[in-house]
């Protein structure tokens, strides 16, 4: 098993109808129209010498090491940006041209230190190879004159180094920065001799990168290389694997050293990333090996009890002991689960098989419920199916985009630098959100129309933006009469259409100008092929799946359904939701978002499964912990979610987790949740253990193990044993097989297979007999539903109110470089950007309250009180602050409160009233979890020194 190395063509396939004819190197190639001669070469073998190119990149002609002579012409033109011509005869390898390569090559070593053996990327440098390929043997020039081996190297990065002397200034990085992530971080500054890449006169950690790794990736030298590479040496093989971070879903390559990882680099041929990626998954995964790791399964009779560890067997078995006395003690509905949305497919799949079949019930939930359970309610009443509508594909295809409730640079950073490109290309851009994200105005990037609504009001805009619409007499009337439910949309657009709705009547309950959204309606619903991508702040409101059927409507009024460019497009939060989602995690669904009620579906499951089960719906989360503390919810079995962190109304949850007799954690560190535990079950990261995810564009992914279980055990077979304890035995020996059974239960899964995944790379279900190899777009011809369904989507304003106690209000949210609970990211570098947890308020409302820059500041709610920095910024309209929550310690939902969408009870994270006064003191809260931690740091300390 060695390296994977994939084929770099030097320039970008074209994709053209018409193909080109020519001759190189005597022999006949067709290629599509606009390939560049290289791009043609490579695709029948022959790779002319290059430095300045790759496939990643336009052409750019600088090096002049790919000459080329061609028949009729003279000079030697640069293959990389002289394009195919019907007839052409190019010849590749001429005397002049090895003359004039040695030249050229000659004059590139000779700035170049010739440490080719001490220098870290020997063996994988492209100057090196190059320099072998032209046959050069010496250099004519000496090595006395100027030069910039002085220059010093930049470290300032925690992942990778810029090593000045080592650069032949190609521009790649500064290319890659600019047409891949759209950052425009770097550039050249100088000229001639003087030239240099520049990361804006500051260096690398103070610049405005944002460490997506596509300028190292392009370096054909050392001058950009991972630090890890530098420390531990080249790696010696690679395997393909999908990223256990974003809804993205990029696929990269593990390179690795025996069963240590190397690095990540971005696999060209994943069809989410295409080659990109973000500092999450390119850098952010040594958190796998982190010395926080629990390996060793613990036990403990009380949670004021320390720790113990113990074996496999024992843990397990107490595990299943305590649930099976809890049930026979208060019934077989005094017990739960709750899948993660951080394992594979295959692992959800066996948790709430075991919950229904093990446990005899359907008290089984996920991490869904409290982010996109909106999403498959609201797009299931009105498409027919629980998922978004393209693939990341289409977007190139968008003439305009909706971004709505989302900050895809921070949240969905591979997703945005492809929005990023097509907005440059000339697409327009609609942003409704309460604070001023980077997409309003970055560099090269400008939204139309920048729709700053209220936290709460989101309903209240998509109803305004409707209305413009239907009065205004641009309803796609053609679509409508084909593909909805006539009487369904009269219906409704007699209730759009009335005066309650329009942007001047709404304008007062959203804030946002009505000519500013009777603008943005009218560009959405007239210039041309129109996306929706939305997220959490869309979904989290107690109007959550009511604002998913408004955004549908609004698809479907305007004809945006079913085609590249269009579609409403959910941007999942974490790396399988969509897949926990699909696997039957809901406490009323099995996969396939088929209701246990079904009789057919239930009679298939139980002659598979062999044991009869529930047609009653079981317990969500909140359900739960309420039952909890009325004293009826006793155990429950948590796999890979923290909602001591993540749920809201934090006091409720350790309130509800308290009162639970066995709380049995199966995780990779002990997180907070763990702090209210029996039995902990050490769990398996993503880099352990083979299986699949599913991203946001309902791709199917493989996962592939790189490195043997650290606790001995992947995930899978944690449930597995636990099942057999509890005396329904599963019998797989590798996740391919879970699949297979998923294949059989799951209509919309019922062609994917890993030999299948294998083939084709990924797919995206529905992928069967009527789509083999998956479906990119959804409701091409027909909806899944049959007729598009339009939904009455009234207005009601939240509960949670702003008054004289609270007269702000508090929305929540994501950064770039920390994740969700931040339980992987707080143990890698990316420490560095983010520290700690900061609440973002608008001046006004910092100065009448006397709070400046860097104030610890107090965040009081009806619910609790927490104490952060405040940071002023105008990103922020007055009366509203934002705040993350990727740090345990900050608590941020201890603020939140529990009002939650009336469909799906996914939480109001998005609209707290809150009061913010300077303080000089934690709040009790936090100073009890730093107690905490500091004992918990303690005990390790002691637990090493005794080693």
């Amino acid at each position: 098993m060695g390296l994977i190395k994939e084929l770099d063509t030097g320039t970008p396939i074209r994709v053209a109808d018409r193909r080109v004819s020519l001759t190189i190197d005597g022999v006949a190639v067709s290629v599509p129209e606009g390939t560049s001669v290289m791009a043609a070469a490579a695709s029948m073998g022959t790779q002319i010498p290059k430095l300045c190119a790759t496939d990643m990149l336009e052409p750019f002609g600088s090096c002049r090491l790919c000459l080329v002579e061609i028949e009729g012409r003279r000079g030697t033109p640069a293959s990389c940006t002289t394009p195919v011509e019907p007839g052409m005869k190019v010849h590749t390898q001429t005397p002049r041209l090895a003359r004039l390569r040695r030249g050229v090559m000659e004059l590139y070593i000779s700035d170049h230190p010739l440490d080719c053996l001490t220098c870290p990327a020997n063996g994988d440098c492209e100057l090196q190879d190059m320099a072998g390929v032209v046959g050069l043997r010496d250099v004519r020039y000496g090595y006395a004159g100027a030069n910039h081996f002085e220059a010093e190297t930049d470290a300032s990065n925690p992942y990778f180094s810029f090593d000045p002397t080592k650069c032949i200034v190609c521009s790649r990085c500064v290319r890659a920065c600019e047409e891949v992530q759209g950052t425009f971080a770097l550039t050249i500054e100088g000229r001639g001799f003087g030239s240099a890449v520049s990361p804006g006169g500051t260096d690398f950690l103070g610049s405005e990168c944002v460490s997506c790794g596509a300028c190292v990736q392009a370096c054909p030298t050392s001058t950009l290389i991972e630090k890890s590479v530098i420390e531990a040496g080249q790696p010696e093989h690679s395997v393909v694997t999908t990223c256990a971070y974003c809804g993205v879903g990029c696929a990269f390559k593990a390179e690795m050293q025996g069963e240590s990882v190397v690095r990540m680099v971005p696999f060209k041929g994943g069809k989410a990333n295409e080659g990109h990626s973000c500092v999450k998954g390119r850098f952010a995964w040594g958190y796998a090996t982190h010395k926080d790791r629990i390996v060793k399964p613990m036990i403990r009779d009380r949670i004021t009890d320390p720790w113990r560890e113990v074996s496999w067997e024992e843990a397990i078995g107490r595990a299943a002991g305590e649930f099976r006395r809890i049930q026979a003690q208060y019934g077989r509905d005094a017990v739960g689960g709750i899948t993660s949305s951080r394992c594979t497919n295959e692992e959800t799949f066996l948790v709430q098989k075991l919950v229904r079949a093990g446990f005899g019930t359907n008290n089984v939930d996920t991490c869904a419920r409290v982010c996109h359970s909106p999403t498959g309610y609201g797009l299931k009443q009105t498409f027919g199916t629980s998922a978004g509508t393209q693939d990341f594909r289409s977007v190139d295809h968008s003439d305009v985009v909706l971004v709505i409730g989302a900050n895809p640079t921070d949240g969905h950073p591979v997703f945005a630098s492809r929005l990023k490109k097509r907005l440059r290309a000339g697409a327009r851009l609609i942003v409704a959100d309460p604070r001023r994200i980077d997409l309003v105005k970055t560099p090269h990037v400008r939204a139309d129309h920048h729709l700053q609504l209220l936290p709460g009001s989101n309903v209240a805009l998509i109803n305004a933006l409707a209305h413009v619409v239907v009065t205004e007499g641009l309803v796609d009337e053609a679509f409508v009469r084909e593909r909805c439910d006539l009487q369904h949309f009269e219906v409704w657009a007699r209730f759009i259409a009335e005066e309650r709705n329009s942007p001047e009547a709404t304008q007062a309950i959203t804030g946002v100008p009505a000519e500013e959204v009777r603008a943005a309606a009218r560009l959405y619903a007239t210039g041309g092929a129109a996306a929706i991508y939305y997220g959490l702040g869309v979904t989290e409101h107690s109007q959550g799946s009511t604002m998913v059927m408004g955004m549908a409507n609004l698809a479907m009024v305007t004809g945006n359904i079913g085609r590249d460019g269009v579609g409403v497009n959910p941007l999942r939060g974490q790396n399988n939701v969509q897949g926990s989602c699909d696997m039957g995690s809901f406490p009323h669904e099995f996969s396939g978002y088929r209701h246990v009620s079904d009789d057919a579906t239930r009679d298939m499951f139980e002659a598979l499964w062999g044991r009869e089960l529930s047609a009653e719906p079981g317990l969500r989360i909140p359900n739960m912990l309420d039952e909890a503390v009325d004293g009826a919810f006793k155990g429950l079995y948590i796999q890979g979610e923290d909602i001591a962190q993540s749920d809201p109304n934090t006091q409720h949850v350790v309130a509800g987790l308290m009162a639970m007799e066995c709380v049995v954690i199966q995780d990779i560190f002990l997180n907070e949740t763990a702090k209210y535990a029996h039995v902990f079950l050490p769990g398996s990261s993503f880099l352990e253990k083979d299986g699949t995810f599913t991203n946001a564009e309902r791709r199917i992914s493989r996962v592939r193990k790189v490195m043997a279980p650290l606790a001995g055990m992947a995930d899978w077979e944690v449930t597995m044993a636990l099942s057999e304890a509890l005396g329904y035995p599963m019998a797989y020996t590798h996740p391919s097989e879970i699949m297979d059974e998923i294949a059989r239960l799951t209509p919309t899964f019922a062609g994917v297979s890993y030999a299948r995944l294998d083939e084709l790379g990924s797919v995206q279900w529905p992928c069967n007999d009527a789509a083999p190899e998956g479906t990119p777009i959804m409701h091409v011809d027909r909806f899944v539903r049959g007729k598009g369904q339009f939904m009455i989507t009234e207005f009601v304003p939240t509960q949670e109110r702003t008054g004289p106690r609270f007269p702000l209000i508090l929305t929540t949210g994501r950064i770039l470089t920390q994740y969700n609970v931040g339980a992987q990211t707080r143990r890698t570098a990316n420490l560095v950007w983010h520290d700690e947890d900061v609440l973002e308020i608008h001046p006004f409302d910092a100065e009448s309250r006397g709070v400046r820059d860097g104030d610890l500041v107090s965040l009081t709610s009806r619910s609790g009180e927490i104490s952060l920095r405040a940071l002023l910024t105008d990103r922020m309209q007055p009366g509203v602050v934002y705040t993350t929550f990727h740090h345990a310690v900050t608590g941020a939902n201890v603020v939140t409160t529990d009002y939650s969408d009336w469909a799906t009870n996914c939480p109001e994270y998005k609209v707290t009233a809150v009061e913010v006064r300077r303080t000089n003191h934690l709040s009790s809260w936090q100073e009890r979890h730093r107690v905490e931690e500091e004992e918990l740091t303690r005990v390790d300390r002691g637990a090493e020194a005794a080693e």
